[in-house]
């Protein structure tokens, strides 16, 4: 402990990689831990047929440039550590792996990182870990009969992982969408209990949607604009990464669509009636932005091709005759439930008073921690919609390393 860091990141994902870039750049003493492997969650928290949503040109973290043949496509997330171990190699980060955090404190003004190889003092500490790292079930999940088998999304691989039967998905949401499509085209009974989520195509006007969301400013909305009146902030849209994903094209699929999952009552699963208003929420979502879309390129002045329609969209929805607000697990041959309902950040080892909220989650603004010399990078929707992607990383790694310098100055040299 005889030397002081300038700056000590914790997380090795892409959001810590990003930072520990723009430092080693600065000239700035660091080091970059994480708790296993460069890009842990990427290697043991994605299904097997999983691809990245943001197209592969938008997925380059910073110094980097895209040099492929197939800019607009979506590599598997394999591809995707590979490229992080390489980045990390390539811009001779200090990543030092196997090393979980176990207790972040402070005292006399410098930071002390409790490791189980030993501890660490530092001026600064980024925390990288990112806060969708530990995934939510709803307290219904509790009374489900024990012979159904229980699998969150984060440790979902395949089909041939479940237990014989049908497969109940809980949430519609980014991974519950792809997962229920995943069951269904591995010849599986899926029900899909629905929730309020948008959905965009993946498509529009001879474009990537991502793409032209970036260039219409919709992503860097300030994140004080997007909280609901709830206090709650809405959840990400579903977007198929290779595909337009929809209920009505889930539903074609073989997918049974529900209301929403709300608990079990003698031996049955119970759904809600919101079934109508989850598909009218989504065509909605997908209706504003290609019409946010559309006012960009006519403002821009730009020469894009007609929009088409979708298949995704256009297909009829198969609904059952009535809405289904039960289901008898056993008659129905329901097996596993895939839980998709959300995730929160771990930060049960940050023992810092004042720095995080009674929920146990980061105080901050854009990044910037409460504690003076303490900062969060790649906090979902930190600071505008677009946080929390691979996309945002270039642009808020270099803010928050500037930030770092401007009003925590480092020890010169």
């Amino acid at each position: 402990m005889s030397e002081v860091l300038d700056a000590l990141v914790i997380g090795g994902g892409p959001a810590g990689l990003g930072v520990s870039y723009f430092l080693r750049r600065e000239g700035r003493n660091h080091q970059v831990l994480d708790r296993g492997r460069i890009g842990e969650t990427w290697r043991t928290q994605r299904w097997n047929s999983f691809r990245l949503n943001s197209p592969t040109i938008r997925s380059i973290l910073p110094g980097d440039a895209y040099e492929g043949p197939d800019p607009w496509g979506a590599i598997t997330h394999h591809e995707f550590v590979a490229y992080l171990e390489g980045y990390a190699e390539r811009h001779l980060l200090p990543v030092i792996t196997q090393t979980p955090v176990t207790e972040l404190t402070k005292d006399d003004g410098l930071f002390r990182v409790a490791t189980a190889r030993g501890a660490l003092l530092a001026r600064n500490v980024v925390i990288a870990t990112g806060d969708q790292n530990r995934q939510v079930r709803p307290p219904e999940s509790a009374d489900l009969p024990i012979a159904i088998h229980q699998v969150d999304s984060s440790a979902y691989r395949s089909a041939a992982d479940l237990e014989n039967g049908a497969v109940l998905v809980v949430g519609s949401g980014q991974s519950g969408g792809q997962i229920a499509e995943d069951l269904a085209q591995a010849g599986r009974l899926v029900f899909l209990a629905t929730s309020r989520n948008g959905r965009w195509v993946r498509h529009y006007r001879g474009g990537n949607i991502l793409n032209w969301l970036t260039l219409a400013g919709f992503l860097d909305v300030p994140r004080k604009e997007l909280v609901l009146p709830s206090g709650k902030l809405p959840a990400r849209a579903l977007v198929g990464a290779t595909h337009t994903i929809s209920l009505q094209s889930l539903s074609a699929q073989g997918v049974v669509l529900l209301g929403r999952f709300s608990g079990v009552e003698n031996g049955s699963l119970i759904f809600g009636d919101e079934l109508d208003g989850n598909i009218r929420f989504a065509d909605e979502v997908s209706a504003n932005a290609k019409r946010l879309i559309d006012e960009y390129i006519e403002r821009a002045g730009l020469d894009a091709p007609p929009a088409e329609n979708d298949p995704a969209e256009t297909v009829q929805a198969r609904l059952p005759d009535r809405p289904i607000r039960s289901i008898d697990w056993n008659a129905s041959g329901v097996r596993s439930v895939v839980w998709c309902t959300g995730f929160t950040g771990d930060f049960s080892w940050v023992r810092l008073p004042g720095a995080l909220d009674a929920a146990g989650q980061p105080v901050h603004e854009d990044g910037v921690g409460a504690i003076a010399g303490l900062f969060f990078a790649g906090l979902d929707f930190g600071s505008t919609r677009k946080s929390g992607t691979i996309p945002a990383i270039p642009q808020e790694a270099a803010r928050l390393v500037k930030r770092l310098v401007a009003h925590h100055p480092l020890a010169s040299r």
